[in-house]
């Protein structure tokens, strides 16, 4: 397997508080890998810091490393960073406009007009996501109209439209029921094909089900990170096997 983003020595602090604590982790291409940890812990705080979302909030300070195919993501533009790392919200959050426009927004900001081609873009990305036999007699309605499962795989589509490689997750289905949530989580296992996913999740067993290595962190730590059946069958620290077993706090 080969390595697309790794991080080094990553420390981030929002004011006086450090969020992240010397974060060393690779994720591998073309794989799917969960970030797990109570709530506070500094997951979406990495998973944000990997497309610099971080950059947005003022008083924050990062120090270490993030590469991107070995180059260091602070020289990038954000905006062509973030079309290579695409980013998938916890609550579906589509733009008031159509489903079409919903898809085509990202291509047209990019600079393609032609409407073959944005046609093109807009079934591939649907199809992509799962979504088009649902909606492909519908473009012209507003996406606003979608069920929430509905939206949150629009989103996934609109993520795929600008032809990313890394789709992060940042607990895509915590807004969603049980039927909701295992279409994402099929379709997780589709992308991974294509796509490097990393997925930050509450939902332990959704991790043990759609990822293929899982981190375990903890008061801004990465407490353990390995393959996801080493981890919730053999893990290497007792903190970890405390959380897992629900014996934890």
């Amino acid at each position: 397997m080969t390595k697309i983003i790794e991080t080094k020595n990553l420390n981030l602090s929002y004011g006086k508080k450090q969020a992240l604590f010397d974060i060393n982790m690779d994720f591998e291409e073309k794989s799917v890998t969960a970030l797990i940890g109570p709530s506070g812990c500094g997951k979406s705080t990495l998973l944000r810091s990997i497309n610099r979302m971080n950059d947005l909030i003022a008083d924050c300070r990062v120090s270490g490393e993030i590469l991107y195919k070995n180059a260091d993501i602070n020289r990038e533009d954000p905006v062509s960073l973030r079309k290579k790392i695409g980013m998938v919200f916890q609550r579906p959050n589509p733009f008031p406009k159509t489903i079409y426009e919903n898809i085509a927004y990202g291509p047209k900001m990019h600079g393609i007009r032609d409407k073959k081609t944005l046609d093109g873009i807009v079934e591939k990305s649907l199809k992509g996501a799962v979504l088009w036999d649902e909606v492909k007699d519908r473009l012209n309605d507003s996406a606003l109209g979608l069920s929430g499962g509905q939206q949150q795989r629009l989103c996934i589509a609109r993520t795929l439209a600008v032809n990313p490689e890394v789709i992060l997750m940042d607990e895509p289905c915590s807004a969603l029921d049980p039927i909701a949530t295992l279409k994402i989580e099929n379709l997780i296992a589709d992308l991974k094909k294509d796509y490097t996913v990393l997925i930050v999740t509450h939902n332990m067993q959704q991790a043990a089900r759609v990822s293929d290595t899982t981190g375990f962190m903890y008061l801004g730590k990465l407490v353990e990170v390995g393959k996801t059946e080493q981890i919730f069958s053999n893990p290497a620290e007792e903190l970890t096997e405390r959380y897992i077993t629900g014996r934890f706090g």
